[in-house]
């Protein structure tokens, strides 16, 4: 799905060279860093600036004012989100959904908890910006990706997929989200991912109806 930037969210200009890329880059790794220490209400992009080793100049050639900066850092973040959960959709097509399950909950779980701060300040970040548009691509994109992946499951079916699909996602988002709101220690956190797995795939064992497929992936009453 392609992402609607809002016209006064959009960035001034797009890297073209390596270089510029490099500048960019930095400025979102200093963009990260400031949103740690001092928090959203306290970053200014001349903060940002300083701290990427960029001119003020420099700054405003790609964002205005702070709230595209952060809308262009969640673009980026979800964009790369989303490449991780489509792959290891795309690398589970045809297994069984419990296999599944540990992949995805897992994928998105690692992708969260790699750098816990960074996931902190992203939430944070996002109450300065109208997020919408940046929830309605990356959902898109995750839908179409986990709907594929257990429509092709070994050994199940669903006969309402979409709502199957979307209450998994739900559910998933919405728990990994909360122990960062309740900044769980490690140990619970882990905890809650190992029952989050369990919850899940007791959930598709209680919805599934057997599936056409066999073992070798022909359907039945083929020769």
């Amino acid at each position: 799905m392609a992402l609607s930037t809002p016209v006064h969210l959009t960035p001034r200009k797009k890297p073209r060279q390596t270089r510029a890329t490099a500048t960019l880059d930095a400025i979102f790794e200093a963009t990260i860093q400031v949103l740690v220490v001092d928090g959203p209400r306290r970053l200014t992009t001349t903060r940002v600036a300083e701290r990427a080793g960029v001119s003020v100049g420099t700054m405003y050639q790609y964002f205005p004012h702070k709230q595209a900066l952060f809308y262009a850092l969640n673009a980026r973040y979800l964009d790369t989100l989303a490449e991780k959960i489509e792959s290891a959709c795309r690398a589970q097509r045809g297994a069984p959904i419990n296999q599944m399950i540990e992949a995805l909950v897992t994928t998105y779980w690692n992708a969260k908890t790699e750098r816990v701060e960074v996931t902190r300040a992203l939430y944070r970040s996002v109450v300065e910006i109208d997020n919408e548009p940046l929830i309605e691509a990356f959902s898109g994109r995750v839908d179409a990706a986990t709907a594929a992946m257990f429509a092709s499951a070994s050994d199940a079916a669903f006969a309402d997929l979409p709502a199957v699909n979307l209450t998994l996602l739900t559910t998933i988002f919405g728990t990994v989200r909360s122990v960062f709101e309740r900044n769980l220690p490690i140990s619970e956190g882990q905890a809650v991912h190992r029952q989050l797995v369990l919850m899940c795939i007791a959930y598709l064992e209680a919805v599934k109806i057997p599936s056409p497929r066999h073992k070798d992936g022909s359907a039945t009453g083929e020769l």
